[in-house]
């Protein structure tokens, strides 16, 4: 007799964040402070480059059109808010965490994330290049309709997350710990390192097929004709 084959494992679907900002005071307070509180506050249009934010807390906040290029925000804390339009290069978020939080549209590069907490997250749209995730943890993460160029997941954990209509490029999952990671939705899917450490996601046929090349380099098959 035939053995009975295995049901397929289902993935499990990452919680999405769900804010519900309350009316806003917008923000009055020059520049933003180390081990800042800003609680129910609006930042919008604001020039918040080279500021030190480092430590501060946003809670129930909304960060629109503001230019973040150079600001330390590492070990920040984003509670339930919303970040819509951000731009800038270099904004140091090192250990900082996110927590349901909103990422909308944002145009950004060189982001330093490494060692942060990322829960209940949407990324949607916009353009992030040389997103630096080493060490974080995300779970509950959606990465939505945007443009992540050469990110750096080494060494990161992911549980529940999720590329939906996304262009993933020269992505760097060395090292990385993967639990219900969803890649079937992304427009693109280019994995420059770790392609070994995917256990624990799933990709569509059509991933499987691009994906060859690497997958065969990575168990040194060669393909000739």
């Amino acid at each position: 007799m035939g053995r009975t084959a295995k049901p397929a494992r289902v993935v499990k679907a990452a919680r999405r964040a769900e804010v519900r900002l309350p009316p806003l005071q917008p923000f009055e307070g020059g520049e933003l402070e180390p081990d800042g509180d800003y609680d129910g506050v609006e930042f919008r249009g604001l020039d918040l480059g080279g500021q030190d934010g480092a430590g501060a807390l946003f809670m129930d906040s909304a960060v629109t059109g503001c230019a973040v290029g150079e600001t330390r925000l590492s070990r920040a804390r984003f509670v339930d808010s919303v970040l819509t339009e951000l731009r800038g290069v270099g904004t140091d978020l090192m250990e900082a965490s996110l927590r349901d939080v909103e990422v909308v549209d944002a145009r950004l590069g060189g982001v330093q994330l490494h060692g942060g907490v990322l829960e209940r997250v949407v990324v949607r749209g916009g353009k992030i290049d040389y997103l630096n995730l080493r060490k974080a943890r995300l779970r509950d993460v959606v990465f939505e309709e945007c443009v992540l160029v050469e990110p750096d997941f080494g060494l990161a954990s992911l549980e529940r997350v999720e590329f939906r209509g996304c262009a993933v490029r020269g992505a760097d999952f060395s090292g990385v710990r993967m639990v219900d990671v969803d890649f079937r939705g992304a427009s693109e899917l280019e994995i420059a390192r770790g392609v070994e450490c995917l256990t624990g996601s799933v990709i569509s046929p059509a991933q499987l097929l691009e994906l060859a090349p690497v997958f065969a380099a990575q168990v040194g098959v060669r393909v000739a004709s």
